[in-house]
C-alpha cells in the first residue's frame, strides 16, 4: 500500500527516499545493514552513519576519477609509490612536507630536477594527486604540448583566452622541461603563461636541465632570465641526483651522464621585466653547461 503516493513500509520508504535523494551506494548497502539490525549487531544511528558514509565515499571515488580525467593525469601515481631508497639523495620528509600542499595555497613554483628516470614525473604526479584529493584543479601536461597549445592559439587569435583557461586551475603541472629545445617565440608564450599565474597559480616544474641551461632551452638568454625571475622568486628547488629507475636492472650500458647544473641563475632582486642590455650581460656571465 502507499499513502499519498508514498510506501506505507518503512523500510520500502527509506528505499524510495534512497532513489529520489539519488543515493545508490547507500540504496545498495541498505539491505546488509537492516540485517545486522535485525541481528542486533548495529543501532539506528550506526547504521545512519554507516549509509551516508557509503555514500560519501563513493561520491568522493568519482569525484577524483572525474579530476583526474579533467587533469589529464592517465597515469596515477602515488607517494607512497615512490622508492625512496633508490634515491637516497631525496629527503623524504622535505618531499612528505610538500604533499602538505601549503604550497598550492601560498601559489608557489616546486621545480624537481635531475637526470631522466630519476622520479621527477612520479613526484610531480602524485603530489598532483594529492591536491586533486584535497579537492583543488589540477592540470598535467609536458611542456611541447603546452608550447603546441599556445602556439595554435596565437595563430586563431585566441591567446589570451587559452592563457586564461591555464590560469584558472589552482595547481599547473608542467612535464620534461629541457628535453626539446625551443625557440625564442615558443619561449615567449611560454613567458606569457608564467607571467600571467606569477603569484596567482601554484606551478610543478620537471627538468633534466639546470637553471644556467635555460637560455639554450629557450633559445634566448633574455626570456630565460625573464622567466627564471618569476619562477625562482617564491620557489622550492628540489635537486634529484641518481640513476634512473627505469633503467637500474642495465646501469651498466649506459654511458655516464653529469648532473644537471646546480646554478640557479642570476640573482634578480627586481620583480619588473628586466632590462635586454642587464639581462644579457647575466646570462653571458652564466657557466657554459656541459653537453648531456
Amino acid at each position: 500500500m502507499t499513502i499519498g503516493g508514498m510506501p506505507e513500509n518503512p523500510v520500502a520508504r527509506i528505499r524510495h527516499n534512497l532513489v529520489g535523494l539519488r543515493m545508490p551506494r547507500a540504496l545498495e548497502a541498505l539491505e546488509a545493514v537492516i540485517q545486522q539490525i535485525e541481528r542486533g549487531q548495529l543501532g539506528a544511528i550506526e547504521a545512519i552513519d554507516i549509509l551516508l558514509a557509503e555514500e560519501i565515499t563513493m561520491r568522493e571515488g568519482r569525484r577524483i576519477k572525474a579530476a583526474l580525467q579533467m587533469a589529464r593525469l592517465a597515469t596515477v601515481k602515488t607517494l607512497t609509490g615512490f622508492d625512496f631508497s633508490f634515491q637516497p639523495s631525496l629527503d623524504r620528509n622535505r618531499i612528505m612536507a610538500l604533499a602538505s600542499l601549503d604550497f598550492v595555497d601560498k601559489h608557489e613554483v616546486v621545480h624537481f630536477i635531475g637526470q631522466s628516470g630519476t622520479g621527477k614525473s612520479h613526484l610531480a604526479i602524485a603530489l598532483g594527486v594529492e591536491a586533486i584529493r584535497a579537492g583543488h584543479s589540477v592540470y598535467f601536461c609536458p611542456l611541447a604540448d603546452i608550447i603546441d597549445s599556445l602556439a595554435r592559439a596565437d595563430r586563431e587569435g585566441r591567446l589570451r583566452e587559452r592563457i586564461r583557461y591555464l590560469c584558472r586551475t589552482q595547481l599547473l603541472i608542467i612535464d620534461e622541461i629541457g628535453y626539446v629545445t625551443l625557440g625564442p617565440a615558443a619561449g615567449n608564450l611560454f613567458f606569457q603563461l608564467v607571467n600571467a599565474r606569477y603569484e596567482r597559480g601554484a606551478m610543478i616544474l620537471t627538468s633534466n636541465r639546470g637553471f644556467a641551461e635555460w637560455g639554450q632551452v629557450f633559445g634566448d638568454p633574455v626570456i630565460a632570465t625573464a622567466l627564471l625571475d618569476r619562477l625562482l622568486h617564491h620557489a622550492v628547488v628540489v635537486h634529484i641526483e641518481g640513476s634512473s629507475y627505469r633503467m637500474r636492472q642495465h646501469a651498466d650500458l649506459l654511458p655516464a651522464v653529469p648532473p644537471p647544473s646546480s646554478h640557479t641563475g642570476p640573482q634578480v632582486k627586481r620583480r619588473g621585466r628586466p632590462p635586454k642590455v642587464a639581462a644579457a650581460t647575466m646570462a653571458a656571465s652564466w657557466p657554459t653547461p656541459p653537453q648531456p
